[in-house]
């Protein structure tokens, strides 16, 4: 009887796609120990008392009073915080959309386009917050509300990361994402997160040259190759001394052949919103 063999390693090829939408530690640093912190938070913020969750989350809070008294601490205790919890949609959209970005970037240009869209997106929506206070436009209790979570950094992330899709996965995921942003909007269940939404996209959308500049430089290819024109060979003198060059030339000689090459693409991800 004879026994069929099978290529090893063909079930670990099968999963390595897979694998690679997840975050690792050496491929993905930032986003395998944000996903930790994140982790840590998030079953703190569901095992512990609530009192001190409430407590924690208002000081974390990115409210104009906050950010006038304390500016960094909570512009990076907010970005600690899910809203929604581990299970939401925003937790696993930033799973993938940061992976997804991180494994064509780095680490650390991952960082600076998260924290652009959360730093950015915040004092552009709390500063008019403050100055409306001030005029007497708003009642002093504006100051004070409570606003943390990732996703003005993950909006900024899925802006980025969009820039470095293929056409055809590009424009229908911005559509997407900026139809529910827009549904959001006319709802205006929360304007100053609404709000800071759209913005934290179009921060990472602003990032298009940037992130497809460093992703080329991390893959050693360009941006936007193109097969260089190539001149014309000089035409040969007449007369003896050019038919004596017509046969010292080798035969078949070819110029250099450019081949354009274009970055790989990615995989759609699943998008979520939540308390910026």
């Amino acid at each position: 009887m004879q026994r069929i063999r099978r290529p090893a390693g063909g079930t670990g090829r099968a999963l390595s796609p897979l694998l690679r939408l997840l975050p690792t530690p050496a491929g993905t640093p930032f986003t395998f120990v944000y996903v930790l912190v994140l982790v840590a938070t998030s079953l703190f913020a569901e095992h512990a008392d609530p009192h001190t969750v409430t407590a924690l989350l208002r000081d974390s809070s990115t409210d104009m009073a906050h950010l006038a008294r304390t500016p960094l601490l909570v512009l990076v205790g907010s970005a600690l915080w899910i809203a929604g919890g581990l299970l939401s949609t925003s937790a696993v959209s930033f799973l993938l959309v940061l992976t997804a970005l991180e494994r064509r970037i780095g680490a650390l240009r991952t960082g600076a386009v998260f924290l652009a869209g959360h730093v950015l997106a915040t004092l552009a929506t709390e500063i008019p917050v403050g100055v409306a206070v001030a005029a007497g436009h708003l009642p002093d209790s504006s100051l004070h509300r409570m606003d943390y979570g990732i996703s003005f950094g993950l909006m900024a992330g899925v802006g980025a990361l969009s820039g470095l899709l293929p056409p055809l996965l590009r424009w229908p995921l911005l559509a997407a994402v900026a139809t529910t942003l827009v549904q959001a909007l006319l709802v205006l269940g929360d304007p100053l997160t609404d709000w800071g939404h759209p913005l934290s996209l179009a921060i990472g959308v602003a990032c298009w040259p940037l992130v497809r500049r460093w992703a080329a430089a991390r893959t050693g290819r360009a941006p936007e190759a193109s097969a260089p024109a190539t001149s014309a060979p000089p035409a040969a003198p007449s007369g003896p001394v050019g038919a004596a060059a017509a046969d010292a030339s080798p035969v078949g000689s070819a110029g250099p052949i450019a081949e354009s090459e274009r970055p790989p693409g990615n995989t759609s991800t699943l998008l979520g919103i939540e308390s910026g």
